[in-house]
C-alpha cells in the first residue's frame, strides 16, 4: 500500500491541506485588483508574524535569495563585515559577501557549538572608526540544529551604533519569538518552505528605517532583488516583477492559519515538539548532536555511535515512508536531523519516534529498551 511520504526535514516542511488546496485555484492576474485584496492581507499578516512595524517585502526566490537581497542591498564594495559561522549556512553567507567583494572576517565555532558572542563583542568594540558596516548572523543553524545567542550579539551591534544586524531566521521565524521591533533588527530574511507552511518559492525580508537609510548610499550591483523597487510596489500592494501568484493563495491561508493559533502557541508548540524528540533520543541512549542549551526548535541532529547513519534514514523511508535530513559537508553519513518545523504535531512527533524505535531494532541495535524513546515522547507531549 502506498502511503503519502512524511517529511521530517527542516525543510520543505510539511503542508497542510488547506493550503494545498488554496493553492489549486485557477490563476489570476498579478495587476489585478483581486491581487492587490490578497497582497495587502499578506503583508499585513507578515509584520505581524514577524513582530515588526518595519517593511517586510515577498521576492520569489528560496531563503538564500531573500538572504542575498539583504546583504546586496544595504552595502557596498569594500565595506568591512563580521559573518559569524558555525555551520552550513555562516559558511555560505560569508561566501556570498565575498562574492560582493566584501571585506569579510568571519568568526567560527566548530559545527555543533554556538557562536560565542564575546568575540563580537571585542570586534566591535575595537572598531573606534565605526569601519564595520554589517553583523551577518544565522539565528538557527539548520546545518546542526543549535540555536545562536542573537539576542546578546544584537546587543553588542547597537551598541557599537553604526553596524547593521543582519538575520539568517529562514528556521526560525515562525518556530521560536524573533521580535524584530523590540530587539532593533535591521535585515531578517526568511523562506516560505520553513515556518510558514507552504512550498519553496517566497523569500521575506523584514528592513529597518535604519537599513533602508544604509540603501541609499549602498552601490552594489542590484536589479531582481532591488529591495527599493519592492518597497516601492508593495506600498501599492502589488510586486515588481510576476509573483507567484498560487503561492500567495497558500500563504494567505498559511498565514491566517498562524494567526488562529497565536504566536505564543506556535513558540510553544514548536519547543514542546523540540523537547519531546530530544527526550526521545536520549532515551534511545543516542548521542544529540547540540546541547540541551544551545538547541534549535526546529531541527534536532543526532549523531548514532551504534548504527549506520545512512542506515537509519534508508529504512525510516524505505520501511516507513518517513524522510529524514542527512549531515552536510564534512558531516555526511555522521548526523541525521529530524526536523520538527511548521505543521508538525504531536502525532507527527509520536509517529517518527515509533518508527525511529522500529527501524533501530530493524538494523539490530541492542542498546535501548523498546518502547523507552515513545514513552520519553508520551511524558513531554502528555
Amino acid at each position: 500500500m502506498d502511503d503519502s511520504l512524511m517529511l521530517m526535514i527542516p525543510g520543505p516542511t510539511p503542508v497542510p491541506d488547506p493550503v494545498l488546496l488554496a493553492m489549486a485555484k485557477p490563476t489570476i492576474g498579478h495587476r489585478s485588483g483581486d491581487f492587490s485584496l490578497i497582497m495587502k492581507e499578506v503583508t499585513e499578516n507578515l509584520k505581524w508574524l514577524h513582530q515588526t512595524q518595519n517593511d517586510v517585502l515577498i521576492v520569489a526566490g528560496s531563503g538564500t535569495s531573500a538572504m542575498e537581497a539583504g546583504i546586496i542591498n544595504f552595502l557596498s564594495a569594500g565595506d568591512r563585515v563580521l559573518v559569524g559561522s558555525n555551520g552550513k549556512f555562516g559558511d555560505r553567507w560569508a561566501k556570498v559577501a565575498k562574492a560582493y567583494n566584501l571585506e569579510v572576517e568571519v568568526i567560527s565555532t566548530e559545527w555543533g557549538q554556538p557562536l560565542d558572542p564575546e568575540p563580537f563583542r571585542e570586534k566591535l568594540e575595537a572598531d573606534t572608526e565605526k569601519q564595520i558596516k554589517a553583523v551577518i548572523i544565522t539565528h538557527s543553524e539548520t546545518s546542526t540544529g543549535v540555536l545562536n545567542d542573537l539576542e546578546t550579539i544584537n546587543r553588542y551591534v547597537k551598541t557599537h551604533g553604526e553596524a547593521l544586524i543582519m538575520v539568517d531566521a529562514v528556521t526560525s521565524l515562525g518556530a521560536i519569538s524573533v521580535p524584530i521591533d523590540e530587539w532593533g533588527l535591521d535585515v531578517v530574511a526568511s523562506g516560505s518552505q520553513k515556518g510558514y507552511m507552504i512550498p519553496p518559492g517566497l523569500g521575506f525580508v523584514s528592513v529597518s528605517a535604519k537599513a533602508w537609510d544604509a540603501y541609499e548610499t549602498a552601490t552594489l550591483p542590484k536589479f531582481y532583488l532591488d529591495l527599493g523597487m519592492y518597497r516601492k510596489t508593495a506600498a501599492k500592494n502589488s510586486n515588481p516583477f510576476t509573483p507567484p501568484v498560487n503561492l500567495f493563495y497558500g500563504l494567505q491561508v498559511a498565514l491566517q492559519m498562524l494567526k488562529d493559533e497565536g504566536l505564543e502557541n506556535i513558540f510553544s508548540r514548536h519547543q514542546r515538539s523540540k523537547t519531546a524528540i530530544r527526550e526521545a533520543v536520549k532515551a534511545l541512549n543516542l548521542p544529540t548532536f547540540a546541547s540541551d542549551d544551545a538547541a534549535s526548535p526546529a531541527v534536532t541532529a543526532v549523531a548514532p555511535d551504534r548504527v549506520d547513519t545512512e542506515q537509519i534514514r534508508s529504512t525510516m523511508r524505505k520501511q516507513f515512508n518517513i524522510a529524514l535530513a542527512g549531515g552536510q559537508d564534512h558531516l555526511k553519513g555522521k548526523i541525521f536531523r529530524v526536523g520538527h518545523l511548521g505543521f508538525v504535531g504531536d502525532r507527527d512527533i509520536l509517529t517518527c519516534i515509533s518508527a525511529l524505535e522500529a527501524t533501530l531494532q530493524i538494523l539490530g541495535d541492542t542498546g535501548f529498551t523498546p518502547g523507552a524513546g515513545v514513552t520519553a515522547a508520551a511524558k513531554v507531549l502528555g
